[in-house]
């Protein structure tokens, strides 16, 4: 039994954000039954992005609904509202709440009340003043991104086969990626290998036509998995033509010429930003206490720091790690933002109900990258792994790590049909603009036939695209 009717917010739709509900409405399954609690969550999207599942669906190894969950169904004890909280004021315990329905009305943000807040926003993409980043570069954080970013660079293939111009194509094939996370490097290994094997189905585009550039600025790529297997993963790139530029910065891509810190010029269609993330700027409109990088202070209980009522964890938060000594803090990680939700989730119930806190203690186990088919590289439990054993680890540990037995079970059949037969390489980039044939004949001008800046291309009549050479895939 809970001491008093609580209604709980949950921000975000994200790891935290979905998992931490889930396990609420478990745990408090009886009290949300008798109307004792409420919970609430508020996230700009209906569903949680499985992000390590991202490259993967830009390579066309996953369906894009299959990278996804939809909050309502997982969800089912829960009131989701799709929209955003753009500012907190924990004093008077309210939330400030935009959605679509409230800029339809004309009326603005209404105010949400709750008695304990969950703040699991996320982050955003870390961006720097880099001269036409903001009108060229691409990101990859969600589905959208990995689905566009696929349907671009086979467009750019499409443009290369097509074009009588050398300087039109060579721009088509350069593809530059800048940042050597997980993120970055995982994308790049993903498209590369995707691209690679499309090129048997055209008659005029080979493997060594096209130029992968990764672009870090310090001395090092994928820190996560250890300096031995940083390196192998810097010559298993460069082996496959791939040119790894360290200690290099992005100085501009403005007029589409990728130029870097180094002096080089790529004349370039394609630039794909992932160098970092940052808090998400909903905290700065908190009145909640913050670290020096702008995270949420927190105890070992999963507790903002110095306030009751508040709980936070995952990229929003800095948590001691009290596996690590005084004053290491967890990493942002997608592995620790699922285990500090659970106990995040029990926290809660364990005040409402007047029992004493649990504390966050889990010790990082190692960290899979994939670099593509039947490649990648893996330091778990101290073991180093590379090639076939990691790639397979890979998709393993994130099999088991999606949610929903119905996930699994999709993911895993597209895993076994992708073996059994060829890749997917149809590109529907049509589907950015799906009313441009109509509109055009309802005698009107597409909304489409324009000049998209994020990827260069002719947003055409669909009737009149550059499309694959197979249009059924």
């Amino acid at each position: 039994m809970v001491k008093e009717r609580a209604r709980i917010l949950v921000v975000g739709g994200g790891y935290v954000g979905m998992y931490t509900a889930l396990r609420l409405q478990r745990k408090l399954k009886h009290e949300l039954g008798r109307g004792e609690a409420e919970i609430t969550v508020v996230t700009p999207d209906p569903y949680m992005t499985y992000q390590p599942f991202l490259p993967e669906a830009a390579a066309g190894a996953i369906s894009p609904r299959h990278v996804v969950v939809p909050l309502r169904r997982v969800l089912p004890h829960c009131r989701v509202l799709i929209g955003e909280i753009t500012a907190v004021d924990h004093a008077k315990r309210t939330a400030t709440l935009a959605t679509p329905a409230t800029e339809e009305e004309g009326t603005g943000p209404r105010e949400l009340p709750y008695d304990e807040l969950v703040l699991a926003p996320g982050s955003v993409s870390r961006t720097l003043p880099v001269p036409g980043l903001a009108e060229y570069a691409i990101g990859f954080r969600t589905v959208e991104e990995a689905i566009g970013l696929r349907n671009h660079v086979i467009e750019q293939m499409d443009i290369a086969s097509s074009t009588r111009d050398p300087a039109i194509r060579d721009a088509a094939l350069t593809f530059v990626f800048v940042g050597g996370g997980f993120a970055g490097v995982e994308a790049l290994g993903e498209l590369e290998d995707m691209a690679r094997y499309t090129t048997r189905y055209y008659h005029n585009v080979e493997p060594e036509d096209m130029k992968w550039i990764l672009v870090e600025a310090s001395g090092r790529i994928l820190p996560e998995v250890g300096e031995d297997m940083g390196r192998y993963t810097v010559s298993e790139l460069r082996r496959r033509n791939i040119d790894v530029r360290l200690e290099t910065r992005l100085e501009s891509c403005a007029d589409r010429v990728a130029v870097l810190s180094d002096g080089s010029r790529f004349p370039t269609r394609t630039v794909v930003w992932t160098a970092g993330v940052k808090p998400h700027p909903l905290l700065a409109a908190t009145d909640l206490p913050l670290t020096a990088r702008g995270r949420l202070k927190c105890t070992p209980q999963l507790a903002v720091e110095g306030v009751t009522h508040a709980w936070a964890a995952g990229d929003a938060a800095a948590v001691p790690d009290v596996t690590a000594g005084p004053g290491q803090e967890t990493a942002p990680n997608a592995q620790h933002a699922v285990r500090q939700a659970g106990l995040l989730a029990d926290n809660i119930a364990h005040s409402l109900r007047g029992e004493p806190l649990e504390t966050y203690a889990h010790a990082y186990v190692g960290s899979v990258a994939s670099l593509g088919l039947h490649k990648g590289v893996a330091h778990v439990y101290g073991r180093r792994l590379k090639g076939y054993p990691a790639w397979f680890m890979h998709r393993a540990y994130h099999l088991s790590r999606v949610p929903t037995f119905n996930r699994k079970a999709r993911v895993l059949a597209e895993w076994t049909l992708s073996g059994l037969f060829k890749r997917e390489i149809v590109s529907l980039g049509s589907l950015e603009h799906p009313r441009a044939e109509f509109e055009l004949a309802a005698g009107g001008k597409p909304s489409g036939d324009r000049t998209d800046p994020a990827d260069g291309n002719r947003a055409q009549d669909p009737r009149h695209q550059e499309g694959d050479d197979d249009p059924l895939g």
